[in-house]
């Protein structure tokens, strides 16, 4: 018998699980959070130079406020004032409105700059003056934070798979609070910078783990419908963002807000289960018995494991030697995992990338960026409906692969479009982003699905960390725009296409069961094609265990 066999039996979908659903969305909730949480702290509002120091002998009375802006600082092609240069001496001869052209020389803003609170009383930008030449280090906070992300999903990904789920996530609930909180009391930009490197390191145990955990114990008809309901939390997330936004519209105390909600998760990790099947894969019977037991009496299924003792539990389902280790060596040792490594990592590299490049550009549609993104977050809904009811019937490796083509073909399509028509280049970036997180949507079920039980956190870490480097790159990509203002688009756009093909190449996983070990991946048999049309309970069929056996034959 395999795992999902005995999951079967007591309930692979009852209260048990929506319990653990539910502990695990409060956590979860952090993740859009702290992820897009770079869109508001590091607006750049409109600026000029501080020009209150200039008194000139205290002509400068007499003059009103635009008066003293006007001879003092120029003015752009836009008619704005100039956000960097002021006049390197006051031009009174422009108070009579002087027609002279002849050159004026400017300089750098010398005694700082004033800023516009109207959107945001404090961010970045304003607490550290990240303006004019300092402006690549307000964008690098982005990269900066997605390097710890990309650090951490290794990390937490080997982790997971030797000291179990439950354990890597209260240390990475720890973690990302005690960073977060020293994040909003950040006193320089290099203590900002460390601090915000450290709570991405933590947040992608979260994101890895939780996801996992949930759907190890869920059975096989029912995984689609979790896997969709898990990713809702982010897009419920991504509604709500730009209102707490709206609300506190100081950084540090945004910052400190979107990591207060991991509190009440270290409190309710303690009614968490370790995954039974984690157990039984790496030898610990005892405990997998505990656990099964409770699942089953929650669930109302105590007769199922009345007479079944752990002496017992270990023959009756295939465990593991609990004395052998692995790590992410073991994902490129074997032909079929090298391949799915390669093809996975190919895949979220490309879902994160084309994603991030959407998510992390709200302000370059010239709409409120509060809108923007309310508007990007309500359009992942219906991406996740589609998913919902297109996955299980076109399958995982087709509906991946259509959601980053048509990713790609809408970004290369906004290159078309004049800046003027802010609005229609809105409602085709929104088309990309609700495409794009279907594909995420996917990803997470389909490469939980590729990889074994005993190697499926490192995969799932390796495919978060090439995810993680998609994302570090993404933000970097948007300075191409001083050599060509759609040569982001193109890139973002070809790599979606590429990736959508790789993803053409994967083998498809629907309502197969999860592979235990790296022989199950390795010496697949006909036995999975008979498992896509049957269900979990169906899997005794003698025909299956013929072929089970047939297949550890020599």
């Amino acid at each position: 018998m395999r795992f999902d066999n005995m999951l079967a039996e007591i309930n692979g979908f009852g209260r048990f699980q929506l319990r653990t659903f539910l502990l695990l969305i409060i956590p979860r909730l952090t993740l859009p959070f702290n992820f897009l949480l770079n869109n508001f702290i590091t607006f750049i509002p409109s600026h000029h130079c501080d020009i209150r120091s200039q008194n000139n002998g205290g002509v400068f009375r007499n003059l009103s406020l635009e008066e003293r802006l006007n001879v003092n600082i120029p003015f752009e092609q836009d008619g704005s004032l100039s956000s960097c240069q002021m006049f390197a001496e006051p031009q009174y001869q422009l108070l009579s409105n002087s027609s002279n052209l002849t050159y004026i020389p400017t300089m750098p803003c010398q005694n700082g700059w004033i800023y516009d609170t109207t959107i945001f009383r404090s961010t970045l930008a304003t607490e550290w003056d990240l303006v004019c030449d300092k402006k690549k280090m307000n964008r690098a906070t982005a990269t900066i934070f997605f390097v710890g992300v990309m650090l951490g999903s290794g990390i937490f990904g080997f982790l997971s798979d030797r000291f179990g789920r439950k354990k890597t996530l209260l240390l990475s609930y720890m973690a990302s609070f005690i960073f977060g909180i020293a994040t909003a009391l950040s006193y320089n930009f290099l203590m900002f910078a460390t601090m915000r490197f450290c709570t991405g390191l933590g947040l992608s145990g979260i994101s890895i783990s939780s996801f996992v955990l949930c759907l190890e114990w869920v059975e096989i008809r029912h995984r689609t419908t979790v896997a969709v309901l898990m990713s809702l939390d982010w897009s419920v997330g991504c509604v709500i963002l730009p209102g707490v936004a709206y609300l506190i519209n100081d950084w540090r105390f945004l910052t400190a807000a979107v990591i207060s909600p991991l509190f009440p998760a270290m409190l309710c990790w303690w009614w968490l289960p370790e995954s039974a099947r984690w157990l039984m894969s790496n030898g610990k019977t005892d405990d997998a018995h505990f656990y099964l037991s409770r699942c089953a009496t929650v669930n109302g299924r105590e007769d199922v494991m009345a007479d079944l003792k752990p002496e017992v539990l270990s023959t009756v389902i295939l465990v593991e030697d609990e004395n052998r280790k692995y790590s992410y060596l073991d994902l490129v040792k074997t032909p079929k995992m090298r391949r799915r490594a390669l093809l996975s990592g190919i895949v979220w590299f490309g879902v994160a990338f084309a994603y991030y490049g959407i998510s992390l550009n709200i302000s370059g549609f010239g709409v409120n960026i509060y809108l923007t993104q309310f508007i990007y977050g309500v359009i992942e809904i219906p991406a996740k409906g589609f998913v919902f009811f297109t996955v299980d019937k076109i399958g995982r490796r087709w509906n991946q692969a259509g959601m980053l083509i048509l990713t790609g073909l809408l970004i290369f399509s906004s290159v078309f479009i004049h800046a003027d028509r802010g609005d229609l280049r809105t409602a085709v970036g929104a088309l990309g982003k609700m495409f794009s997180e279907g594909s995420f949507t996917i990803v997470f079920l389909y490469t939980t699905e590729l990889y074994p039980t005993v190697m499926r956190q490192n995969g799932l870490g390796y495919c978060s960390f090439m995810a993680r480097v998609g994302v570090a790159v993404s933000p970097l990509i948007m300075l191409l725009e001083d050599v060509w203002v759609n040569l982001p688009s193109f890139v973002f756009s070809l790599v979606a296409l590429g990736s959508g093909l790789s993803a053409s190449l994967l083998p498809e996983t629907y309502n197969v069961r999860l592979p235990e070990t790296i022989e199950d991946v390795e010496q697949t048999t006909y036995c999975a094609l008979i498992r896509r049309s049957v269900s979990a309970s169906d899997e005794k069929s003698p025909a299956c265990a013929f072929l089970s056996v047939q297949s550890k034959s020599p």
